[in-house]
């Protein structure tokens, strides 16, 4: 049976346009709404006003980097329960151990995904 996905938000962190274009194509080709933002401080103020089910988080943002994104997001007792996936290039072992301390569900190396093996990872978390 299908998940009904129609009502999941998702929030695609992200300042990369060229990353932007191909995961929101391939979540529109999967009928799953995705809104994007392209900067940690205005992800910061969206997360406050919207809820969301999933964050999809890229670490080097501009202004405010995804590890500061993760650490104001656990202090919000509204948004702390917020399922995030990492989406990032940065893949040494000491990221990915800080990333899951934060509270991360998942911790995906841009670079070994394919677009569509993304949105698979992120639909299985919802």
């Amino acid at each position: 049976m299908e998940k009904d996905l129609k009502d999941k938000k998702i929030l695609l962190i992200e300042d990369d346009p060229f990353l932007i274009d191909i995961y929101t194509k391939e979540f529109e080709n999967s009928r799953i709404e995705i809104q994007v933002i392209r900067d940690g401080l205005e992800a910061l103020k969206f997360l406050k006003e919207n809820k969301v089910d999933l964050i999809l988080l890229d670490i080097l943002l501009p202004r405010f980097s995804g590890w500061q994104i993760l650490e104001e997001i656990k202090k919000i007792p509204e948004i702390k329960d917020t399922k995030v996936i990492i989406l990032s290039n940065l893949s040494n072992k000491e990221d990915i151990e800080k990333a899951f301390s934060l509270g991360i569900e998942k911790y995906l190396v841009k670079a070994h995904f394919l677009p569509k093996e993304v949105v698979k990872e992120t639909l299985d978390l919802l």
